[in-house]
């Protein structure tokens, strides 16, 4: 056993004597209360800990004792509905044991050690098995099947398997020959990520349901993206939207550095969601990591890797995760803190010069992947994680490094979100790098000339850009018929498309071919409107008709009726407007 003495402290950096044989990122425990820390720099006999806790009330001169292992998180039924803090302790359990408040060196299991899962073998004696086979499964919630894998690095012939019953994480399942035992939960280090078969090209879209990303600025299923934006714009209430609403098996959220109010919400009102796709609750598919902006910073920068390795556990089974992190320029401002304790050498406004290693690597654990065990089991990781640039200034290092490493940038705008424009995703500064990638399933499951709908809206957006700077100067009075359309039919896209009501009903969630629809419906208006101009129709002509209205009131129409209303409205636009007489 490793034992040293502190001989230094420095808020939550701590230097210990009389460290030698630690490793780096080995797990230690610091001072008589038994504080959590991690081991991040080396130097003779002396080691550099990260404390995960409050260090207030230290003394140069307590024990340091190791513990000779890396940060680990355990993994095994029971992680789905759980609320953890940034390195795996259950809060509700602390809550439960120790009150309201995490009492310094409180340690809890991250599994219920007792409760039984009933246990179903999908191997027998005698089968081979190597890293990845599922040899047994568990209901872990009304809706996911928990697969027990083998653990990687394990392989060989099977000598003995349990019969099908109720059975506690740490019992053994399966033994192979040799001795090796496989039991229904697994430890991984958190800063490694957790090997594949191989990583797979992402071409299924990322469904989140609001218009203004599955139609202009989609992702993939493994992709990653960011959403930058400042003070009030809605980073977390979009987040919570993907959430909810999100087309996949588990929802990783992780709450890094926000505020307590913020958190309370998201763990107040998550228990109480019906999950849409399954009519159960959506915690029954969720996993909260809660870090706090009161919570030690190094747990905060811990939180993420806790949060990402659980995540790929799942992806490991064959489901498709989304991770949603909350936000990670309260991890960055983390590395900062503890950098700086570290005397080590700034970068740019002071954060580490390896922040963008940092960030890439992180990001760099997305992906769509066949998993290991050799059935050709597919599973996926999302990355969406909000920026919060200080005065929403996007040229700050968090922001320009996360744009330089993820293939989706959803920039929010203070601007819209002031004339409550929501979401408040600027369609002029967001971009996608995945639409050649899912342009295929798009076109395929939604309509064939779903590509060149989105361009030629996108085309109107922008036009309308420039036209806004013609009208500043000289009114819009001095714009011919053939641009005031353009204008019109800018403002019905903004207004009757991308804005949408994250608590409403109906609209909160919008399939693709809806949207699809109501896109076609406005481009219709378009059209027939242009046709009528060339005939010599006055614009205003075509404004009086009551299809503008219906076309505002797309958004309120059920899922399904949509299908059938939107198209023959589609319709009546081009015969309605082709049927005024010139005045």
């Amino acid at each position: 056993m490793i034992r040293g003495t502190i001989a230094k402290i420095t808020g939550p950096v701590v230097v210990a004597e009389g460290m030698t044989g630690a490793k780096m990122y080995d797990v230690v425990r610091v001072g008589g209360v038994g504080l959590m820390g991690e081991v991040i720099r080396l130097e003779a006999d002396k080691a550099t800990i990260q404390v995960y806790e409050d260090t207030a009330g230290l003394k140069v001169g307590e024990p340091v004792e190791s513990t000779e292992g890396p940060l680990m998180v355990d993994l095994g039924p029971g992680l789905l509905s759980s609320i953890y803090d940034g390195v795996q302790r259950p809060l509700p359990v602390i809550a439960r044991d120790h009150g309201d408040f995490i009492s310094r060196g409180t340690v809890a299991d991250a599994l219920d050690q007792e409760k039984r899962w009933r246990f179903t073998p999908r191997v027998k004696a005698g089968q081979e098995v190597v890293a990845g086979t599922i040899v047994g499964t568990v209901q872990e919630s009304t809706t996911i099947e928990h697969r027990i894998m083998v653990p990687p690095g394990m392989a060989g012939k099977v000598a003995k398997v349990v019969a099908e019953g109720d059975y506690t994480v740490q019992d053994v399942v399966v033994t192979l020959e040799g001795g090796q035992e496989v039991r229904m939960h697994q430890r991984w280090p958190v800063r490694q990520g957790r090997p594949y078969t191989r990583k797979l090209d992402p071409s299924t879209p990322f469904i989140t349901g609001m218009r203004i990303l599955d139609t202009f600025f989609p992702i993939a299923q493994g992709g990653n993206a960011i959403i930058p934006g400042g003070f009030g714009t809605g980073k977390t209430v979009t987040e919570q939207s993907l959430a909810k609403w999100a087309d996949v098996d588990i929802i990783v959220y992780i709450g890094c550095g926000e505020r307590g109010n913020e958190m309370t919400e998201v763990l107040a009102e998550f228990p109480e969601l019906d999950d849409p796709r399954t009519g159960a609750k959506l915690m029954d598919r969720t996993v909260l990591v809660a870090n706090t902006s009161n919570m030690p910073v190094a747990a905060r920068e811990a939180s993420i890797y806790t949060g990402v390795t659980l995540a790929e556990y799942y992806r490991d089974q064959g489901y498709n995760v989304a991770m949603m992190a909350d936000s990670t320029s309260r991890w960055g401002e983390a590395l900062r803190e503890v950098s700086g304790r570290l005397e080590e050498m700034p970068g740019e406004e002071g954060y580490p010069a390896y922040l963008a290693t940092r960030l890439a690597a992180f990001y760099e654990r997305s992906g769509r992947v066949e998993a290991l065990g050799g059935d050709g089991r597919v599973g996926s990781v999302t990355m969406v994680g909000a920026v919060s640039p200080a005065g929403g200034d996007f040229s700050e290092p968090m922001t320009q490094n996360s744009l330089r490493v993820t293939g989706a940038f959803w920039a929010l705008d203070t601007g819209l979100a002031h004339r409550r424009h929501f979401p408040a995703i600027s369609w002029t500064r967001s971009y996608t790098l995945y639409l050649a990638q899912v342009k295929g399933w798009f076109e395929g499951e939604v309509a064939f000339d779903w590509q060149a709908s989105r361009d030629r809206a996108m085309f109107i957006l922008q036009k309308e850009v420039e036209l806004q700077e013609i009208v500043q100067l000289v009114g819009p009075d001095a714009l011919p018929e053939s641009e005031k359309v353009v204008m019109e039919i800018a403002r019905m896209l903004r207004e009757d498309f991308l804005q949408q009501f994250a608590f409403d009903e109906v609209d909160a969630f919008c399939p693709p071919k809806k949207q699809y629809w109501m896109l076609k419906a406005i481009l219709a208006f378009y059209d027939a409107a242009v046709a009528a101009l060339q005939r010599g129709v006055a614009l205003s002509q075509v404004l009086e008709l009551p299809l503008k209205d219906e076309i505002a009131g797309m958004k309120s129409i059920g899922h399904d009726a949509s299908l059938e209303v939107i198209p023959e409205l589609c319709a009546r636009i081009g015969a309605d407007i082709a049927g005024i007489e010139v005045q």
